[in-house]
């Protein structure tokens, strides 16, 4: 006689069998009641397993703002080393256990988190953009140099205007040597140029952004 299969769900590929100690221990630690319903459960121990993976990508800073177990912060490092498929299957399995613990306060802050970090990684990518239009816009056009001294009346005018020559210098020795396929490369000056933008664009020098040595977009 074959055996009744057990009522149950699967909750990130793991079975859950109803009345199990699992299930019990799920319906406690979402509301603090066993009257919750599977698809309930099945969505807070997705945001669990989602919140804990992305703690695998969140910046330092950010990561120790929160109120985690060093348990956790240490299985967190510990995934970040791993490579090896089933090894860090079982690791992340072990953060999601973690995460049970977490209360929902913390895990609010933890959502938190990675929301500012999303947002700030935006913003500093359209800050790059608008530093980059500013050297394009001074190398190609002489009247961009007078627009930009309305943004940064204190620059070195001079040292600007020999960084600008120097760029369209390169610019042009490099045009003659390019070959088709290669990657365009940018000389000093135009990565100078660059720098000075996004400095004053930034408020200071400390976070200006740098480029790659091969050239920018």
């Amino acid at each position: 006689m074959s055996r009744k299969p057990k009522k149950g769900y699967f909750v990130r590929g793991q079975f859950v069998a109803e009345g199990s100690e699992l299930d019990l221990e799920l319906k406690r630690e979402l509301k603090g009641t066993d009257d919750m319903s599977k698809t309930d459960l099945k969505k807070y121990s997705d945001r669990l397993q989602a919140l804990g993976e992305s703690l695998l990508t969140l910046r330092a800073d950010l990561m120790a703002r929160l109120d985690l177990s060093e348990k956790l912060i240490d299985a967190v490092a510990m995934a970040r080393k791993i490579t090896n498929f089933e090894g860090r299957r079982r690791q992340m399995q072990f953060i999601g256990k973690l995460m049970r613990g977490i209360d929902e306060d913390t895990l609010k802050a933890v959502e938190a988190a990675l929301e500012e970090q999303t947002k700030g990684s935006a913003e500093q990518t359209l800050s790059l953009h608008h530093a980059e239009h500013w050297r394009d816009q001074l190398v190609a056009d002489d009247t961009a140099l007078t627009r930009w001294l309305e943004h940064d009346p204190q620059a070195d005018v001079q040292h600007l205007r020999a960084l600008i020559r120097q760029a369209r210098k390169d610019a042009q020795t490099t045009q003659a040597q390019e070959r088709p396929g290669e990657a365009v490369r940018h000389g000093k000056a135009y990565r100078e140029i660059f720098q000075v933008v996004r400095a004053q664009l930034s408020g200071d020098g400390s976070d200006a952004a740098t480029e790659p040595e091969d050239g920018a977009p």
